[in-house]
């Protein structure tokens, strides 16, 4: 009988939600949060790859203590100078795990060389442990690369890169050994964390999430993290999940930007940017240098007497001649009325033909006359 009512209860929610799915411009929660404990975990290994094709890390004195040790493992005595790493690399190793995987399932790993192997094309990865943060095993990697990239190169030196062939991956190339505990199981109360702290956007989640379940469900821990009561029972935590995460909602208009990356030239104007009333004038002065010279031939003069001969002789004059216009173009001007909005600015600025960086200008202008209603950022 509970059961019945556990179930009646699970689909009348979901007839409620499919009746606000349809509220305009809302998001599902899912877009907007993240939920507290249930994340994943970076793995990071270091390891030894074989079987290349001459492209290895050749006399890596880091790479023949690796080779060495490893076949110390089958009891065999070498030592590095016994070894050549023309075929072999040492790498390292990094992967995901996500949450909730379990032992024996299996996670893909990207392979980087950190020698000076030219490629690792063909190679086979020897087995390796994953560590995690805490120094713990999670997962064991091994298996053939599968490189994107190549390179070749001449005899005289040239050479040439496609891609990058010192980075390969292994598609399930690692097994996990040990699974990573979350609170979802045993916690009261789940946390979602906004992607983008806003307290007005945190308490329409707030009023959304208890006008669906019931009044005290859900509340604000702050202008980031949302608190929600959790059910008992783990399965019926995995229903309330699912529902949850589905949710729409309507989010708070982010806060009025203008986003500027000083190195591509790109401008992001948030669509709740407004101006002030201002005039704006763009235009720029030109110089304009000219030069030019003339010369005037020199002259021989000769007089003679009657015993003596003399020759007057005058060298080449060269006059330099200089240029000098200055000039301005015409000046374009424009005026922003009171409430302004972003396809105002946008038309009158392309209007005048601006480049990026004029653009750039014309905003700084605005916000240092107090105009622009924006918070600017330049990455």
């Amino acid at each position: 009988m509970k059961s019945d009512k556990i179930f009646f209860f699970i689909v009348s929610l979901f007839i409620v939600l499919a009746s606000i799915v349809s509220q305009a411009k809302a998001d599902r929660l899912k877009d907007l949060v993240s939920f507290a404990g249930i994340r994943s975990n970076q793995l990071l290994g270091y390891g030894l790859v074989v079987g290349l094709d001459g492209t290895g890390d050749s006399a890596s004195n880091l790479t023949l203590q690796s080779m060495a040790s490893t076949v110390s493992q089958f009891g065999l005595k070498v030592t590095t100078a016994d070894l050549t790493a023309k075929n072999a690399a040492a790498v390292m190793i990094t992967s995901e795990l996500k949450p909730f995987t379990k032992v024996g399932q299996t996670i893909n790993v990207t392979v980087s060389s950190m020698g000076k192997a030219k490629s690792l094309r063909g190679g086979t990865l020897l087995m390796t442990p994953l560590k995690g943060a805490d120094g713990q095993v999670y997962a064991i990697a091994q298996g053939n690369l599968a490189v994107g990239g190549f390179g070749v190169e001449g005899k005289d030196g040239s050479s040439l890169s496609v891609n990058i062939p010192t980075v390969g991956s292994i598609a399930n190339g690692a097994t996990v050994e040990k699974m990573v505990e979350t609170p979802f199981i045993n916690s009261s109360n789940f946390v979602m964390n906004l992607h983008q702290g806003d307290f007005t956007t945190a308490n329409n989640i707030v009023e959304e999430l208890n006008k669906l379940f019931g009044p005290g469900v859900a509340k604000a821990l702050d202008g980031t993290s949302i608190s929600v009561k959790a059910p008992k029972d783990s399965a019926e935590k995995v229903s309330f999940m699912s529902i949850l995460e589905n949710v729409d909602v309507k989010p708070a208009s982010p806060k009025a930007k203008v986003v500027v990356n000083a190195r591509t030239g790109t401008v992001v104007i948030g669509g709740d940017v407004r101006v002030t009333p201002a005039a704006v004038s763009h235009g720029s002065l030109t110089v304009k240098v000219q030069e030019s010279s003339t010369t005037t031939p020199g002259t021989t003069t000769t007089t003679q007497n009657a015993n003596t001969t003399v020759t007057n002789q005058t060298e080449a004059v060269t006059n330099e001649d200089s240029e000098l216009t200055a000039g301005a173009e015409n000046v374009s001007a424009f005026v922003f009325d009171a409430g302004t909005t972003l396809s105002d600015i946008v038309d009158a600025i392309n209007a005048i033909g601006t480049n990026s960086a004029d653009l750039v200008a014309i905003l700084e202008a605005l916000r240092e006359a107090g105009a622009l209603r924006a918070q600017m950022i330049i990455i």
